[in-house]
């Protein structure tokens, strides 16, 4: 029986409100998630965040980690 864990929009809808609420673009993220290609997977749910992306979030735009491993 293979499981897949449920992917909740949390984690995304924390990094996305803190992204408007800073007036940022897309392409703003490319220096937390990766390259524009990889930004746009994430954003449209092809692409879950990685430990070393969630990380960068946080440390960069401060969402905190509670938000962004909640689809983890």
């Amino acid at each position: 029986m293979n499981i897949k864990p449920i992917r909740t929009p949390e984690d995304l809808a924390a990094a996305l409100a803190r992204v408007d609420q800073l007036g940022l673009t897309a392409r703003d993220l490319e220096p937390f998630i990766g390259s524009s290609g990889r930004v746009s997977e994430v954003l449209n749910h092809k692409r879950k965040l990685s430990l070393a992306m969630i990380k960068r979030l946080h440390e960069g735009l401060r969402i905190p980690y509670e938000q962004l491993l909640a689809g983890v």
